[in-house]
């Protein structure tokens, strides 16, 4: 399942073995996510209820009932007289939800009329300087004009809004668009007057998180759209906050602040609790989006990697999709294992994060007289000039993880007064720092190791402390370890922009192959998701820790979760200037137009490695909204494509009802393939030897087809390929030349891969291109070896 998003609720890998065991505990999760309600009757007590999502088959409702609400409660009732709905689905889903025991929901199944009967899933949670990074700040002559823009409602799914920040003012901004259908809900320190002409809605969706956890506690967070956490504030600043002058954190990323999409709309769905996010919630928040009249759907939440019609979230979002909503959503922050992608369905845009060319330094300097760089957001009493006492926290503690610094693992006369290296992982970065305090410690650095590279992400600590990257890491504890008397002094430098190189891949960011369908490559493409500045919630200080009492209108965070809104609101503002686009072209315009290279020609690089990353981390490259205003040629899809990706995937009949909610019966006659799904990007697996005959090296070549549709002015492209890396793979595009006479206009063509067999475990890349002489419309390809 997708882990959390910001940074204090990530919990990425440690070590390789560490690693090992938390991919089998994924698996494990999975596994048990889809379990049949008999098989869960087994593990349950019969007396113990939970929440149930029933999807009912609209075309059989008996003809005694002339309103479907009786209906749904008739066959609740049917199976337990005492139950009621929580929720109803209109657009999600034609049903409802209700608490039930795991007996009771068998019987429930049991009833005419039922589809599925699914066991609600919990999920996570998985700015000044971004807008110049991503070109906005130039291109104002090229962007769509703010009337447009201003017409695009983003609806954001999250944990709600603080509505006083400054981000939110709607100076200068027209009425609310006549097609907007939406509320403002009034709750625990929420009313409408909270709502204007920027924040235009704002829902919250709680009966699922109290069924399972009890009522919401009014004295520690509200039951209302207000946001007590941070994320949802940060979240939808980030995809369409007004503009804020003289924006900063305590002094650090100091300018003006700005959202990606800074005319377009709000809306606000607060589906996300202190407690989690809970499928009957998230569904409902989704009905409530599709109704009012969003454009743009952004879900910062960790989903579950199932089948596509037992997942709410992907259902939810096929609906949405449906209705012409982009759905923009986190891959997760699993990174940098392989194939720990979450929100993997086709119809979602599925974004990877990467850094901006801004940072905080600080300096390490240890007693021998060597110097490291790390990163802090440190804004407090700085530690004295001289040297402290230098101690590795597994060193001073009687636990066998010590080196995590989890709470109350210190011993306080081995760390008093001291700076204590503390090793990440096992708990909030942030915490760690609180503990290495509460234990008496002067300050903190926070080694990486393998699993996290070189990547340092920046933390507001209680403490002086500072990220420090592994070489560095280990060549401090190497010191430690060999010196009688070892010291250290840290240094904030404050901040540094045009740091170089930038864009580089994240190493929480959750990577490819795609493990649920192999033949459509995630994530689609990377977008700016560490250290990243924007709106704050007033009910808690920047770690989120209860006992941090300082109060900021903006924080820096980093995750997907601050990825996927830069590209909501890049959505937004393409959304703005081709309002008939459809989701996919808008997300194929992104795609095509992302890079994948710096300006020197060399490829992105993965901070996790050092080494070059590839598709499988960064998708289609990262996000350049400028050229994706005019890419040229798009790869459009429609509710058929879909339809026919299902049929490809071998869905029944019944399946695909509750996917899509719409009667569909593949044709015998039509060969469905995943191949041929109309996708801006290629994944290619070959079987390894073993696989296709026995160990026969004869090549193998399997064909894909492709349609583009031209959104700009008449011309003539032409096809080129380019092999990144060591590449054996053969390709063959025909035809190689496609004109186009007019807007609109459709071209089919095929591309072959011919490949010898190679080991199980190899991948390689490659990237297609058409190009008319201005536009250039590239794809990925990535080879992969089972």
């Amino acid at each position: 399942m997708g882990k959390a998003t910001t940074n204090r609720a990530m919990k990425p890998l440690i070590l390789k073995s560490l690693q090992t065991i938390l991919l089998l505990l994924l698996l494990i999760t999975l596994f048990s996510s889809s379990k049949t309600i008999a098989e869960e009757e087994k593990q349950t007590p019969h007396h113990a209820k939970k929440t149930y999502i029933i999807h009912m088959d609209k075309s059989t409702m008996p003809s005694t009932f002339s309103d479907h609400l009786n209906w749904f409660d008739s066959s609740l009732k049917s199976a337990s007289p005492s139950a009621e709905i929580l929720y109803t689905y209109k657009h999600v889903a034609h049903g409802f939800s209700t608490r039930l025991t795991p007996q009771e929901a068998e019987t429930l199944a049991k009833q005419p009329g039922i589809l599925s009967v699914t066991p609600e899933l919990r999920y996570k949670l998985h700015t000044t300087r971004t807008p110049q990074f991503l070109g906005l700040d130039k291109s104002s002559t090229l962007l769509p004009a703010s009337q447009q823009q201003s017409q695009v409602i983003i609806g954001v799914l999250d944990t709600g809004v603080w509505p006083e920040l400054k981000s939110l003012e709607d100076t200068g901004l027209g009425p609310v668009p006549a097609t907007w259908k939406g509320e403002c809900e009034v709750g625990t320190n929420m009313n409408s007057s909270h709502c204007n002409r920027k924040l235009v809605g704002a829902r919250f969706f709680s009966k699922g998180y109290e069924s399972a956890l009890g009522p919401v506690d009014v004295s520690t967070e509200s039951k209302s759209a207000r946001d007590d956490e941070g994320h949802g504030s940060h979240t939808l600043t980030t995809a369409a906050g007004s503009v804020v002058p003289e924006a900063s954190f305590f002094g650090l990323a100091s300018g003006t602040a700005r959202g990606m999409a800074p005319q377009a709309r709000v809306a606000v769905y607060k589906v996300c609790w202190l407690g989690g996010c809970f499928t009957s919630d998230i569904a409902a928040g989704i009905d409530k989006a599709i109704e009012d009249g969003v454009h743009v759907l952004s879900m910062s939440i960790g989903g579950s990697l199932m089948e596509y019609y037992r997942d709410i979230i992907a259902i939810g979002s096929f609906t949405a999709t449906s209705h012409g909503i982009l759905v923009s959503m986190s891959a997760g922050n699993s990174g940098p294992s392989s194939s720990t992608l979450s929100n993997v369905a086709p119809w979602i845009t599925t974004v990877g994060a990467g850094t901006i060319d801004r940072d905080f330094p600080a300096y390490i300097t240890v007693g021998n007289g060597k110097t490291y760089t790390g990163a802090s957001l440190y804004s407090g009493k700085p530690l004295p000039d001289s040297p402290l006492p230098l101690v590795y926290a597994g060193n001073a503690s009687n636990s066998s993880v010590g080196y995590l610094c989890l709470q109350d693992s210190l011993i306080p006369e081995k760390v008093s007064g001291k700076i204590v290296i503390c090793e990440r992982g096992g708990n909030p970065r942030v915490e760690k720092g609180l503990v290495v305090k509460l234990a008496g410690g002067a300050g903190m650095i926070l080694a990486n190791n393998e699993a996290y590279g070189e990547e340092l992400v920046a933390d507001p600590h209680l403490l002086p402390a500072a990220s420090l990257g592994q070489k560095a890491s280990e060549i401090l504890k190497s010191y430690v370890s060999s010196s009688a008397n070892p010291t250290a002094k840290i240094a904030f430098l404050g901040t540094h922009l045009e740091v170089q190189p930038s864009p580089v891949v994240a190493a929480f960011s959750s990577r490819g192959p795609n493990a649920l369908t192999p033949k459509i490559l995630k994530p689609d493409l990377i977008a700016p998701g560490v250290n990243i500045l924007a709106g704050w919630t007033g009910a808690v200080g920047p770690t989120g820790l209860t006992v941090d009492d300082r109060h900021v209108s903006f924080n820096i965070i980093s995750g997907t979760s601050m990825s996927c809104p830069h590209v909501s609101g890049l959505a937004a503002i393409l959304k703005g200037a081709h309002p008939q686009w459809s989701p996919a072209a808008i997300r194929s315009a992104l795609m095509t137009t992302a890079y994948s290279s710096y300006k020197n020609g060399a490829s992105i690089q993965d901070v996790a490695t050092g080494q070059p990353a590839t598709p499988f981390d960064y998708g289609a490259g990262h996000a350049d909204p400028v050229a994706a205003l005019d890419p040229g040629l798009v790869y459009d899809a429609n509710v058929d494509d879909y339809l026919g990706f299902f049929c490809a995937l071998n869905y029944t009949s019944f399946q695909i009802k509750l996917a899509a909610r719409r009667d569909f019966t593949c044709d015998r006659k039509t060969e469905y393939r995943v191949e041929d799904f109309n996708y801006p990007s290629f994944a290619v697996p070959f079987e390894t030897a073993s696989g296709i005959g026995g160990g026969s090296n004869a090549p193998k070549t399997v064909k894909y087809s492709r349609v583009l549709t031209n959104v700009g002015a008449p011309g003539t492209y032409k096809a080129s390929v380019v092999s990144l890396g060591d590449s054996t793979v053969k390709i063959v595009v025909e035809p190689e030349t496609l004109s186009f006479a007019e807007e609109y206009e459709k071209k089919s063509y095929t591309v072959s891969f011919t490949s010898t067999s190679m080991p199980s475990g190899t991948s390689s890349f490659a990237r297609l291109e058409w190009t008319d002489g201005k536009h250039k419309v590239a794809s990925p390809i990535a080879f992969s070896w089972t």
